[in-house]
């Protein structure tokens, strides 16, 4: 695998989807098994750029997302790795049946990557956002799913999916991600996370979008309510990192999760199923979007809206710091 070319500054300048277009592209130039698809949102989910390099291994199959599930899944048979691309809403619910029957049912080496994800595509209305596909694409036997932070995790998230003999699902937001990494994670892999910074007082666990501002919020609440936040990327949503998890509740005692999501069924669910586990006290708080259909807005101002932008947290995290959690140095045996 040839490593990856790209910089914080490459974030600044490309959009995350179109440093996937480009390191998809790469790989393709790598591995002849690669071919890519498109329900006609070449140019908006940025896979099109495989298509100008390498017309022959591109398809467009039109606005047909459940033909192209099933077109992408007898490549796949036929010994492809196929790379899928169209809006989360579309790849997680319009071809749900198409995802979980002919893919991962049958176990097929299909990458989906799905962009707009959560309210991303804020402006588009109710209909384009997708805060279900966490819930939906984690039910499925076998399929891994990955979201990443910014525009370098999204690369590594990709070639880590190749790399994958499986269905890999990746969400990424429409648009330029804040910059989260100026090098590339180390270790990164399916079932892994990443600790940006260490704490002792609180865990915020986050989720794409969520991480920068995770990291914003308890770099503020260090300054100014000195107190020491651990920040968890967990961009690998299945398989979990369950010890990374486990870890905080055993050794911070007060959960936060943010997703661009909704709460039900999210990350924020998978990390408490975790958590329950571990038969140890602590307080637990899931911020993205409630039970409701979210409004139109900008992205910022929903995530404002709903409490899970830097201010948010920062409030989510100074309400759980009033809750006593019981001080027990024999906790261990208590499981």
């Amino acid at each position: 695998m040839a490593g990856m070319t790209y910089t914080a500054q490459a974030q600044v300048d490309l959009s995350t989807a179109e440093i996937y277009g480009r390191v998809l592209t790469e790989l393709a130039a790598e591995h002849e098994d690669i071919v890519g698809l498109s329900a006609d949102l070449a140019k908006s989910t940025k896979i099109g750029l495989l298509g100008d390099k390498f017309p022959e291994r591109f398809f467009n199959v039109g606005i047909a997302e459940q033909d192209m599930m099933g077109i992408a899944a007898g490549l796949a048979s036929a010994g492809f790795t196929p790379f899928v691309s169209t809006f989360a809403a579309f790849a997680s619910m319009r071809a749900c049946e198409q995802v979980r029957t002919d893919i991962c049912y049958n176990q097929k080496n299909v990458k989906i990557i799905a962009t707009h994800t959560g309210t991303s595509f804020g402006q588009a209305g109710t209909t384009h956002h997708c805060t279900e596909d966490i819930a939906i694409m984690r039910s499925f036997a076998g399929m891994v799913v990955l979201n990443p932070a910014d525009g370098m995790s999204t690369a590594q998230a990709v070639e880590a999916a190749y790399e994958h003999d499986g269905p890999v699902y990746i969400r990424i937001n429409r648009g330029f991600d804040q910059v989260v990494y100026e090098e590339p994670i180390e270790n990164f892999r399916i079932g892994g996370s990443n600790t940006l910074r260490e704490g002792t007082d609180l865990t915020i666990i986050a989720c794409g979008a969520g991480v920068w501002r995770a990291v914003q919020a308890a770099d503020f609440l260090k300054n100014e309510d000195g107190l020491s936040v651990r920040v968890i990327d967990l961009y690998s949503l299945k398989p979990l990192d369950e010890e990374a998890i486990k870890a905080a509740v055993g050794e911070t005692r007060r959960i936060v999760t943010v997703e661009d999501h909704n709460i039900i069924g999210g990350m924020g669910s998978a990390v408490a199923d975790v958590a329950a586990t571990t038969g140890k006290g602590f307080t637990f708080k899931k911020l993205g979007i409630p039970d409701c259909w979210s409004i139109i807005g900008q992205p910022e101002d929903l995530m404002s809206y709903y409490g899970f932008d830097e201010n948010g947290i920062i409030n989510t995290v100074r309400e759980l710091m009033k809750i006593e959690v019981e001080e027990d140095d024999d906790w261990d045996d208590e499981v």
